[in-house]
């Protein structure tokens, strides 16, 4: 019995800006690779994003994320490289082999070398009535709007001061639905400054210290009540607002899916400052499961171009972990690692570089 439909050196799971990277590294550097994801094209969150990066020109800086999503494809237009789109991955089984689900085909693949690339589901919160149709997570809202074209409400609620919720507050707005308030509830907001002015300046109520304590409605959302917190971040008595919104929108954060990791039998550990349960995993984003590597949002919630660089340090690392030290790999690999202790330097990079340097502490 054979071990796989088809053999490949390295299986990328996800083609988001991680699995993009690894594919274009791995590839150049001469390996036999094959990409999987679960969606009709390549790109991941990067084909909702409209905003433009921030940062050095090499990552992409005054570059929209769309954009950026087309000139990774360009990049794994090679002949090393096998694409499977609408393609799940069902399940990972002993000696490195996949079960893949492509439009009701089921497909072995095996590789002695795996990335893993999977990204982030989003967070919710637990209110009354958060199961309401037009309660909404932030990448839904931006998928219906940005890649379908489809308006999910006219007048919103945004849950949620992180980048996320700051830009997609003001896409919303772009797309010509009113962002009644933004709250927070911490006391000041997660994101960058520059979002939130752009918002304040189109005259949207930036509400930190609050936070939502119902939704109201019968079918779908009519509206919210939102309250003031005090530094335990209970509902202060008397300060309830009510909101007439017909959208509920929560941008507060993400987790990293690590369910693929697990079944392989990764070491998974706890590390809040990462966004959750990481597969543990070297500066070479090398698990402890021999031929198991990770990379991007499912190594540790942070941004697409720090993605980007632990998808190429992944790649190059995986094909070295195959053919031996090569000198142009060891050249993507040092550089990448450079530019991701400049990034991480930086006051947005502080919580994940905490959390990589926790996860180094742990011994394997």
């Amino acid at each position: 019995m054979k071990k796989s439909d088809s053999e490949f050196e390295i299986i990328i799971v996800g083609s988001g800006p991680a699995g993009l990277s690894a594919a274009a590294v791995a590839a150049e550097l001469d390996a036999k690779i094959a990409i999987i994801d679960d969606n009709p094209i390549v790109g991941g969150q990067l084909i909702k994003q409209t905003h433009k990066f921030f940062g050095s020109k090499s990552h992409f800086c005054g570059v929209r994320g769309i954009d950026i999503a087309k000139i990774l494809e360009k990049r794994i237009q090679h002949p090393n490289i096998t694409l499977l789109l609408d393609a799940s991955v069902v399940g990972y089984y002993e000696d490195n082999i996949l079960g893949v689900l492509q439009k009701e085909r089921f497909i072995k693949l095996y590789a002695p070398k795996i990335i893993f690339a999977t990204g982030a589901a989003e967070n919710l919160i637990a209110f009354p009535n958060n199961d309401l149709p037009g309660v909404y997570g932030a990448g839904a809202v931006q998928t219906l709007m940005n890649v379908h074209g489809v308006l999910p409400g006219k007048r919103a609620l945004m849950v949620g001061s992180g980048n996320i919720g700051l830009i997609v507050s003001y896409q919303m707005m772009q797309a010509g639905i009113e962002v009644v308030a933004l709250i927070e509830i911490l006391d000041k907001i997660g994101g960058y400054n520059v979002h939130a002015a752009k918002l304040r300046r189109l005259g949207v109520p930036i509400l930190t210290s609050h936070t939502i304590k119902y939704a109201t409605g019968k079918d779908f959302v009519t509206g919210a009540v939102i309250a003031r917190v005090n530094k335990k971040f209970k509902p202060i008595k008397g300060t309830d607002k009510r909101l007439r919104v017909d959208m509920i929108c929560l941008a507060v954060g993400l987790t990293p899916l690590s369910e693929l990791l697990y079944q392989a039998g990764c070491e998974v550990i706890y590390i809040p400052e990462l966004g959750g349960n990481v597969a543990w995993h070297s500066e070479n984003m090398e698990t402890l499961k021999n031929g198991i590597f990770v990379a991007g949002d499912a190594s540790g919630i942070e941004e697409a171009s720090t993605a980007m660089l632990e998808g190429r340090i992944a790649g190059a690392c995986a094909f070295e972990s195959l053919h031996g030290k090569n000198p142009k790999a060891q050249e993507i690999i040092q550089e990448a690692k450079k530019e991701l202790r400049e990034i991480r330097q930086g006051p947005f990079g502080t919580k994940p570089r905490i959390g990589k340097e926790k996860l180094q502490t742990i011994a394997p």
